[in-house]
Parts: structure tokens; sequence; C-alpha cells
């Protein structure tokens, strides 16, 4: 089998322009970035067309093995393209961090990919640099009004903004900066975050116009005063500026699938530590040039989806008119404790075992939102009819709808099955989403809502300066704001170990932080980090280039 890599710099792309032909776009609405990638005008959400109907790709909690979301949401995309259903593919950017770590690139796999591959995995059209350096300018200006007297009385050991970079640097997450003299500023205790979970990166996603954006952005919490009150990006006067920074990097940037059909990326939060959804300006945008638009949300469905429904949704007014849920063998048997090295042998009892995890997404999805939902079964050569036959029995149970997607080996033809499945779930109308909480609900009761719902904890420990940190945005104002949970990705619980659908837990919040601008309260649990490091081997020992300048070794 071909490389992800070999196969995409095989692939005969279309100029990007005939590929914006297909949704009817002119040339006024792109602004080219080379042969192969466009920026669209932003302004297009506010067209006057009937929005398309929305799906919402999903997964199991995710496991060493791999389940393919990505890759499934291209191989959708191309095969409701060929059922002749003008549909459009609306992606997260893939951030340098997993690049370069563990996961490797995240442009789909096989005949199911986003190309140029290379672009897309390394800069693309340099939005995360822009959103890196805009968190940095108010970084720097934070500090520099402490140095210039302090007119805002600004507290330098309750500062609450990092800086950021899009790195995996464990280095980087306790520093102390601001040594060597008076001129060069005040001494403290400082830290970094992966540009990702900047709440620049999370108001660029939510936001929906440059107006929009510098609003959040002025409305950002980046200090406090010596007598705890809180100093905004606008008091700073660093809000103009970093909208100024970020003013192209707004407009989506169009791309294609191996197959020539229009896709999306902008924007991406990971779901571990942040939102994990792409733009707003992306999904609406789509929703106004297609009829169908299939889009992703970060990690498994307790994190990406959850926050899709409950923050994005509830935020952008968008209904999903269904929902897919992503699951593999290999990942079940992971799930039913088969080590990485084994996944490859026929294992029925640990697929049944693991399959847990899958039915209790299920219910979150069917029974805990409401939406409907079906699952992807995609597949792998190993794979047996017997280990397969199990997730039936589970959807069969379970009373929703499952496909076999083999978009991996035969792109857009491995996905009609799938696609027929999910037109077939899909009810005239969207249906209400039960979100797992109300926003009138304190921020503890929010919190363990969805500890309790949709982790199914028994409950939720604090830490004492937790505890603190929610009572004092309850009393400034910010208890009605939404949650966003930053915990493991591998575990329903706040604990990796904890596979499968674990039961007799409790989640312990660590940390509280407040993202104002973004619009959500970041409640961090376990072990969770900010900033990643690197694995023991990095992705980038792999990755050279040639002197021709062909890249080798992303995946």
């Amino acid at each position: 089998m071909l490389s992800d890599i070999v196969i995409a710099q095989a692939a005969k792309m279309l100029p990007i322009a005939k590929v914006a032909e297909k949704l009817g776009l002119t040339d006024e609405d792109l602004i080219p970035y080379g042969r192969y990638k466009a920026k669209i005008n932003h302004k297009l959400i506010h067209s006057d067309r009937p929005d398309g109907k929305l799906i919402l790709m999903t997964a199991i909690s995710p496991t060493p093995a791999g389940e393919g979301k990505t890759t499934t949401s291209v191989g959708l995309a191309d095969a409701l393209n060929a059922m002749g259903k003008k549909t459009m593919l609306c992606l997260r950017e893939p951030s340098l961090g997993p690049v370069f770590g563990v996961k490797g690139g995240a442009a789909g796999g096989g005949y199911a990919q986003v190309v140029p591959m290379e672009d897309i995995n390394l800069h693309f059209t340099g939005d995360i640099h822009a959103i890196g350096t805009a968190n940095n300018l108010l970084a720097a200006m934070i500090d520099n009004s402490i140095q210039q007297g302090n007119p805002l009385n600004i507290d330098p050991r309750r500062i609450a903004w990092k800086r950021c970079m899009d790195m995996n640097d464990r280095q980087l997450r306790f520093i102390v900066d601001g040594l060597g003299g008076k001129v060069n500023g005040t001494p403290r205790e400082d830290g970094f975050d992966i540009t990702v979970a900047s709440e620049v990166m999370a108001i660029f996603c939510l936001a929906t116009d440059l107006a929009d954006l510098k609003d959040r952005l002025s409305r950002i919490v980046c200090a406090y005063t010596y007598d705890g009150q809180p100093v905004t990006a606008g008091q700073i006067g660093a809000a103009g500026a970093m909208a100024a920074l970020l003013k192209d990097a707004i407009d989506p940037n169009l791309v294609q699938t191996l197959e020539n059909n229009p896709a999306i990326i902008h924007g991406g939060p990971f779901a571990n530590i942040a939102h994990g959804c792409n733009s707003v300006t992306a999904t609406k945008l789509s929703l106004k040039l297609a009829d169908y638009v299939v889009t992703e949300a970060g990690f498994g469905a307790d994190l990406g989806a959850e926050k899709f429904l409950d923050i994005k949704c509830r935020m952008a007014d968008l209904h999903p008119s269904a929902v897919v849920l992503v699951a593999t063998v290999r990942a079940l048997k992971s799930h039913g404790g088969v080590a990485k090295p084994d996944l490859n042998k026929p294992n029925v009892d640990a697929v049944r075992k693991g399959a847990a995890n899958l039915e209790r997404h299920i219910d979150n999805i069917k029974n805990g939102f409401g939406l409907p939902v079906c699952v992807a079964i995609n597949a792998f050569p190993t794979d047996t009819p017997e280990e397969m036959a199990v997730i039936e029995e589970v959807c069969a149970k379970a009373g929703v709808k499952c496909a076999l997607s083999e978009v991996f080996a035969k792109g857009g033809e491995g996905g009609k099955a799938l696609a027929e499945t999910v037109l077939s779930i899909m009810p005239e109308a969207p249906q209400p989403i039960q979100y797992t909480y109300d926003l009138g609900a304190s921020l503890p009761e929010k919190i363990e809502a969805v500890a309790k719902r949709i982790y199914r904890a028994d409950g939720v420990t604090y830490t004492p300066a937790a505890k603190k940190m929610l009572d004092d945005l309850a009393a400034m104002g910010y208890g009605e704001l939404p949650v966003c949970i930053a915990k493991t990705q591998y575990s329903f619980s706040d604990n990796a170990k904890l596979t499968g659908a674990p039961t007799g837990f409790k989640m312990n919040v660590r940390e509280v932080r407040l993202s104002a601008g973004a619009g959500f309260v970041v409640v961090i649990c376990g072990s969770i980090m900010t900033m990643p490091g690197l694995p023991k081997h990095p992705a980038a020992m792999d990755i050279d280039v040639d002197a021709e300048g062909r890249i080798t070794g992303l995946f």
C-alpha cells in the first residue's frame, strides 16, 4: 500500500479557481494563495441563500490504533458528491504540534485526503502563525504596561495570559522571565501554551466577522489588578492591533480532495484542551455554498461532539441534521484490553468488551443530545466478519444504523454505503439539540452535568484554587457562560488508563481559566497539559526534504 504522502503527491489537482467554480464562486470572491489554495471572502456567510444540511462526524474514544475520523469525513464528502449531492467538506487546520509529535499529518489518509497535503500540514496559509502573533502581542503589551508605570494597577502575580507557540515543547510550560534588571522588565513566573489552546484561537473560531472578532478580543480578561478587578485586552489597548493581524486569516481556506471536490480548512483548536471545532465562519460559509456540509469535531464524542453541540452550535445557531460516529474493530479491541502489537489478531471477545465504549457514545448522541446518529465502521484489512458482526449487533441493539466505510482504500466509491445510510437517517428539518445543561445553571452545576451525563462520573472534586476561581467568576458576572472541559482524550474519565466505559470514578478539576472573549470557562481536569510534549520518537525525526524540495515522512 502506498503511503499517504505518495498518494497525495501523485494527485492530479485542479487549479483552485476551477474548484471554486463548482461552488458558484467568482474571482472576486477568492484570494489565491498559489495555484491550489485560496481564501474565500468570509462576508459570503451573510448570503440570503438557504442553508444546506449539516452532518457532524465524531468518533469513539481515541486509541493508539486510530479511528480515521478525518479520513471518513473526506470519503463521505466525496461519496455524496459522486451521488450528485452538492457537498462541502469542512475541517480543522492541523497544528504543527501533532504533525511533528505523535499523530503526524491530519489531512485524511489513503485515497480519502485533502490536498495539497504538505502545504496543509506545514504552515498552510499562515493562519495559525497569525493567531500566535496576535496572542504574543497582547502578552508583550501587558508586560510593557507594567514596565511603563503600570497605569492599570496590574498585579504581576495575577497575569492570566500566557505566551504561545505552535509546537510541542514541555520545557516552556513553566518559566521565569523578565530577568536581567529593571530595563528588561519585571521578573515573574510565566509559561507557554500551544497556539491551538490560546483563547485567540477559540475567538477566531467563534467570531462571525471582523467587528465580532475585535469585540471578542477586547473582552479577553488577561490580568487582574491588585484589588482583584479584571483587566481586559481592550483596556490594554491591544484589541485593534490583534484584529489587524487576523484580518486576512479570518477568511476561510479553500482546498480540494483527491477527487477534486471542494474542502474548507480553517481554525484548529484541540478538543482535549480547547473546544475542538473548525471556525464558525467556515461552517456557515459552507452551509451557504452547498446542500450538504460534512464537518468534524475533535477526538471522541465526549469531547469534540459535546463542545460542538453545547458551545459552538448554541452560540452560532447551528443545527446538525445527522451525526456519524466512527468506530474501528482495532480501536474497540484496544478498549477491550488488547495491546497494540496484538491488534491485528482476531479477538471477538475483546471487540465485544470494548464495544461498551461505542454503546456509551451512541447513547450520549441519540438519547442525551436527541440527534439522529449512525455508525461508520472504518474498515481495516485485518478485520474479520465475526468481529464486524459484533459492531452490527451493538448498533442493532441500540436502534441505530451502521455502514462499512472503505474510503481509505477506495475513496468516495468506498463511502457510498455510508452516504446512503447518512441520508436515510436525516429528518426533513433538523431536530432541536437537547443541551447537556442550561446556561442559567451555576458553573459547578454545568461541570457536574457534563461529568455525570456525558462521562458517567459519580461526581466532581475541586482543588482549593479551582473552587475559589469558580466563586470569583460567579461574583464577576461570568457564571452564565458555558464550560469547556480540558481532559485526556483517551478515556471518559480524566485518567487515560481507564479505557472502555469506566464507572465509579470522579472528575478532578485542577484549574479553572476564564475565556471571556471566546465566551466560555475552561475547566482543566486531571493531568492534562495545555502545552504538550514530544514523544520518545517524534514524527519530526522521520520528516525530510530533498534537494528538489520534495517532502517525505509526512503521514
